[in-house]
């Protein structure tokens, strides 16, 4: 299955009734159980293509026992919202970022730490080890539970209006947008830069307007808010990757049988491993569309990033608040980072 852009845009009217839309049972009989299952992507991204496949599967191989509704888009409120909702019971599922689910498990951010992971193979051996291991077992101590793997949310990548990053020094003094979170700052300011908090609502008025001169975000961002538009540059960083927990309401998902839990984990894992695959192949696509529309792409040896992070202190501002057992985990697949 591949995807591009166009796709993306084309099919995102159709693919919203199809997606949030309940579909009907087929098998002679009421659902035991109904789950809704909440996202922030718009319906024809991996993510809702390959968890439809899922709760499809889920329905027909406990024969109509379980109806799980996808609701994308953010149809059920903002993620702040709807987790709240998916704490109380009001929504049983939610795929959540990493970063926004640390502001109830603080460890959960641990896979966005700044210049840790250099590439996709170490990212996937740490989430599906030790790494995800530790945050499954802190998000279960929250009253939710995840599933084995991780989907993929993409590496992030710096976009600016006035020239290429090639060094860590061509940070110094930069003017970039960075999400309102506390670790986007804290790496930022390491690197003498000038990050402001503005929310993705006004980043690119605020690009626009030179309030900031960059950005940064994964290439599905970068495109789907036309930022090639207020942007010239594009410098492939990778410089923090974060991914889709699905988490269930611990309630709801103990009142299933054993056996339905069974088929659900593992249709839900099947399709992480299938998106995962998915996002890659967009991204190349993505990139591709960007450079026709004017963007110029770099690749910046990262290795001094890292460095400048850990003499400035950032990694050891982490450690501490992530704690020993966290960091240790981490250091197994990313090597020595303080």
């Amino acid at each position: 299955m591949t995807f591009s852009r166009r796709t993306l845009i084309k099919a995102t009217g159709l693919a919203a009734a199809t997606v949030a839309a309940p579909l009907k049972l087929a098998y002679g009989q009421t659902a035991e159980f109904t789950f809704k299952y909440a996202n922030n992507q718009p319906p024809v991204h991996p993510m809702n293509v390959r968890a439809k496949e899922a709760v499809e599967a889920i329905r027909k191989e406990t024969n109509g026992r379980l109806d799980i509704q996808l609701f994308p888009s953010n149809q059920l409120g903002s993620d702040t919202d709807t987790l709240s909702q998916l704490r109380s019971g009001g929504v049983e599922m939610f795929n959540l970022s990493g970063l926004i689910l640390a502001t109830l498990v603080p460890p959960a951010a641990l896979n966005g730490l700044g210049f840790a992971f250099p590439n996709y193979d170490t990212v996937w051996r740490a989430m599906d080890g030790d790494v995800g291991k530790y945050v499954r077992e802190q998000i279960g101590k929250a009253g939710l539970v995840a599933m084995d793997k991780i989907w993929d949310n993409g590496f992030r990548q710096i976009t600016t209006s006035t020239k290429p990053i090639n060094t860590a020094e061509d940070l110094r003094g930069f003017k970039i947008r960075v999400p309102v979170s506390p670790m986007w700052t804290s790496m930022f300011k390491a690197f003498d830069s000038a990050p402001a908090s503005i929310n993705a609502s006004e980043m690119y008025t605020a690009l626009q307007t030179k309030v900031v001169d960059g950005q940064e975000n994964p290439f599905a961002v970068i495109s789907n808010f036309k930022l090639y538009e207020v942007q010239k540059f594009c410098s492939i960083t990778n410089h923090m990757w974060d991914g889709f927990w699905t988490l269930i309401n611990r309630r709801a998902w103990d009142r299933l049988p054993a056996n339905v839990r069974d088929i659900a984990a593992k249709h839900l894992n099947a399709a992480a491993m299938a998106e995962r695959v998915d996002v890659a192949a967009l991204n190349g696509s993505l990139q591709k569309d960007l450079t026709a529309r004017g963007m110029v792409f770099n690749t910046p040896n990262t290795a001094p990033f890292r460095e400048k992070l850990r003499t400035a202190g950032f990694f050891n501002e982490w450690k501490g608040k992530f704690g020993d057992e966290a960091w240790a985990a981490m250091e197994r697949y990313t090597g020595k980072l303080g």
